[in-house]
């Protein structure tokens, strides 16, 4: 009967620590999502960007790093590590303009700073 308990208490353990694991695992994106305006012309594109792969958008290559999405259902929170390259500035070529994190409800804690281009941080999937 002894053997029984302990073997029982084991499975709830193992299953408790698999949950968790996939639950964190689901926090985590393939894909971040962007939007990116161009304060010359007023015009905004949203963007989706796969983690780990550098895209070209006009004169910016932006990289997204990693994506969490928050544990909270109440009050959701995306955070994003973003690398961003001005292809204008010649000087400095292996200069980010912005690497960091991003997040979504709170902008202007790591704000992105360009004359030309302003970035937000949308969803992460």
């Amino acid at each position: 009967m002894e053997r029984l308990i302990i073997i029982f208490i084991f499975l709830l353990l193992c299953l408790f620590n698999t949950s968790k694991i996939i639950a964190e695992n689901d926090l985590q994106g393939k894909f971040t999502t962007i939007k990116i305006l161009d304060k010359i012309s007023s015009k905004n594109n949203q963007i989706k960007l796969m983690n780990g792969e550098e895209s070209k958008y006009k004169d910016l290559f932006i990289k997204s790093m990693k994506c969490i999405n928050s544990e909270f259902d109440d009050d959701p929170e995306i955070i994003a590590y973003i690398q961003v390259k001005d292809l204008t500035n010649k000087d400095n070529d292996d200069v980010f303009v912005f690497n960091g994190w991003m997040f979504s409800s709170s902008p202007s804690i790591a704000p992105f700073d360009h004359p030309v281009y302003d970035i937000w941080l949308v969803g992460c999937n």
